[in-house]
């Protein structure tokens, strides 16, 4: 009877270990990460008493968590993909929203207005009302391109400050990691168990996920590491390789901007990889910083930079409006008391693309006196408008892009490409969305928490638990009755 009791004791140690383990199960239902966990019961070891096999009860050999490694690495590539486009969605819609014609006219309206009043100059060579115009009109176009890349390099650095934060949390999320690592070993260590703490590592391992692809394993020496893909590993056991943002020089800048961030390894200032990073935010952030704004202010500034040097080629070639002195032979002098009476540039003149759209300026002799502004070809010729009609003529010839664009086209083109990019992004960002969403729902149905499923494991558990502690009362009842016998 001393075996009965023993192994009711076990039924009942067993069922209270798993009514304990379904009460955690349904106290984290709406845990965050958290796996349904299960007893691992065995039976007793079997003794052989009188010549029979006698079995011994039941053995709680501890509590295991549903794991499903296949899916947790497809949610992880998931929600890196995810937060790859949905943040590319979202730089590219500020981007766009410098380009919007709400509150006033778009670079190419500006250009017109210029091209139009050289135009309008054309027919009245010799107002001076109308040349006020033209200068006007050729500061609005250089306000504009100023507007276009200053906000161009103000998303840029706004690019940069949000990688710098970026960094910072991953850099917190490695070292949580590596801390849950040398928490899980010790308990692992100890016999205890780390169902929990396992649960907590999948999800910093998901957080970092977000910011780039993530893959991890259990190495020979048995230590799990964390690799970014492309990049290396960050995490091995309880050992962390910070990242860090170091600026550089223009020149050395992958944005082409002076103080573009890169990233680095910390303890390796020198080592660039910037480039190395795969999906999540931070290859998106530089994606969008690098590429797709580069590639429209290089744009911009091709546009900048031609439409000044063909106004220069055509301008140079006229004479200021005004009287100018004739020598002997009926030359003009080519200074006058005002300064050159030829060959004066319209805007101050730009060295090469790299950032023409933000140093376009007007031409000093421009700027201060209108009568600098050529007309026609001959001087002291009243009404000769050729220089101000092959000016205006420069709005529909297509000098751009080996020949195939006007200004206007061009411009136009650069703008469409941003918006079938920007197009493009929000579409992947909601089909990542639902890839992420059916993932996540795949994991939930093999490692999350169902509530009707534990309330039934708990009514049989209890159940279970009431029988042992039946079988208990039984032997008591044969332990009396054998003690009263005796008396």
């Amino acid at each position: 009877m001393s075996d009965l009791l023993s192994i009711g004791r076990t039924g009942l140690m067993a069922s209270k270990k798993s009514l304990e383990t379904t009460g955690h199960n349904i106290a984290n239902a709406n845990t965050e990460g958290y796996s349904r966990q299960r007893v691992v019961q065995t039976t007793g070891s079997p003794i052989i008493k009188e010549g029979f096999i006698t079995g011994t009860g039941a053995r709680v050999n501890g509590t295991k968590r549903f794991e499903a490694p296949l899916l947790e690495k497809r949610l992880k590539s998931s929600i890196s993909n995810n937060q790859f486009h949905k943040e590319k969605a979202t730089q590219l819609e500020r981007v766009e929203n410098i380009f919007s014609e709400v509150n006033g006219e778009s670079l190419n309206q500006v250009l017109g207005n210029f091209f139009n009043s050289f135009r309008e100059l054309s027919n009245h060579p010799e107002n001076d009302s109308i040349k006020s115009i033209v200068r006007d009109n050729a500061e609005f176009v250089i306000k504009d391109f100023s507007r276009i890349t200053g906000d161009l390099e103000n998303i840029s650095r706004g690019i940069d400050s949000k990688i710098g934060t970026e960094i910072e949390n991953i850099n917190q999320n490695l070292n949580e990691i590596a801390k849950l690592n040398t928490q899980i070993t010790k308990s692992e260590a100890s016999g205890d168990q780390s169902g929990d703490l396992l649960d907590q590592r999948d999800l910093a391992l998901r957080t970092l996920s977000e910011s780039f692809q993530v893959t991890a394993y259990v190495d020979g020496k048995n230590r799990f590491v964390v690799n970014a893909e492309g990049v290396g590993t960050l995490v091995s056991a309880g050992q962390v390789q910070e990242l860090a943002v170091a600026g550089n020089s223009k020149e050395k800048a992958s944005n082409n901007m002076a103080g573009g961030i890169e990233v680095v390894f910390k303890n390796r200032p020198l080592s660039n990889i910037t480039h190395r990073f795969q999906k999540g935010r931070v290859a998106s952030l530089l994606d969008t910083r690098n590429k797709d704004i580069g590639a429209l202010k290089n744009s911009i500034d091709d546009i900048a930079y031609n439409f000044a040097r063909e106004v220069n080629y055509i301008h140079r070639q006229g004479v200021v409006d005004r009287p100018v002195e004739l020598d002997q032979n009926g030359n003009m002098i080519k200074e006058d008391y005002k300064g050159k009476t030829t060959g004066i540039d319209f805007f101050a003149g730009l060295t090469d693309r790299d950032d023409a759209a933000t140093e376009l300026k007007l031409h000093s002799l421009i700027q201060e006196d209108t009568s600098n502004i050529s007309t026609g070809l001959t001087p002291n010729a009243s009404g000769d408008n050729r220089v101000a009609l092959d000016i205006s003529k420069l709005q529909y010839k297509k000098l751009l892009n080996g020949g195939t664009a006007t200004f206007e086209e061009q411009y136009l083109k650069s703008i469409s490409n941003l918006g079938v990019k920007s197009g493009k992004a929000q579409l992947n960002s909601e089909q990542s969305e639902g890839l992420l969403s059916q993932a996540q729902s795949l994991k939930e149905k093999i490692t999350g928490v169902s509530i009707d499923e534990e309330a039934a494991n708990m009514i049989r558990f209890q159940h279970a638990y009431q029988a042992s502690a039946k079988v208990l009362q039984s032997a008591d009842e044969m332990f009396d009755t054998v003690l009263a016998i005796k008396r």
